[in-house]
């Protein structure tokens, strides 16, 4: 994120600390000497711009996710939560049946062919050249299904490519993690943690629709 304000913000200063996107609206409105809305549950992050919060007290984010296209056969979304400190990135996948990118489809159409992934031509060669050894990793990292729990140590493998869930070493820091996202969707009044549900799949949508020319499923 990238802020410029001559008349408060310091230029050249650099800042590590970990903010949100439903941060922005308080900030603004404080920046504006406005009050933030009952409803927001974002942080303002105003004081670290202008040096009046000292960093260090926003070492974790929670990150989510439900439908952003409609890519997947029954308007289907892809709902992940996850929680990220500056040692791990823990993921929820709540479908790991669905697939994250989109259904396979034909991919000669970008609405089609794995449509939560934007058309262009870095899916077109990996797709087009997924069976190749040196390709098939990378159409796997890209566009395979996800277990229900990934882990990743950013200490070691700050690009997330190993997947360290399950393994002995890691257990207490998949058990910690595990459990304060849970009480983060507690304490936040997340559905998906109640019942599960799929209601986020059934509200309109407004964008053109998939076309679901049905393809045999890849591993």
């Amino acid at each position: 994120l990238a802020v410029r304000w001559p008349a408060r913000v310091k230029a050249g200063r650099v800042c590590e600390e970990f903010i949100s996107l439903m941060d922005l609206a308080p900030t603004c409105l404080e920046a504006a000497g406005l009050p933030p809305l009952p409803a927001m549950t974002g942080r303002s992050f105003l004081g670290l711009l202008t040096g009046a919060e000292k960093p260090g007290t926003r070492n974790t984010v929670f990150l989510e996710r439900e439908r952003h296209a409609n890519a997947r056969a029954g308007d289907a979304g892809y709902p992940v939560r996850a929680i990220r400190t500056r040692e791990f990135l823990y993921v929820r996948n709540l479908r790991p049946d669905r697939w994250p990118a989109g259904d396979p489809q034909a991919h000669k159409d970008p609405l089609s062919a794995f449509g939560d992934c934007d058309d262009g031509p870095t899916k077109s060669f990996i797709l087009d050249h997924r069976d190749e050894p040196a390709v098939r990793q990378f159409y796997q990292l890209c566009f395979a299904r996800r277990p229900a729990e990934e882990l990743y140590d950013l200490r070691r493998d700050p690009h997330q490519i190993n997947n360290v869930a399950g393994q002995p070493a890691y257990a207490a820091a998949q058990k910690q993690l595990r459990a304060r996202l849970d009480q983060w969707q507690k304490d936040t009044a997340d559905p998906r943690l109640a019942n599960d549900d799929d209601h986020w799949d059934r509200y309109p949508y407004f964008g053109p629709r998939a076309r679901m020319q049905q393809r045999p499923a890849q591993p």
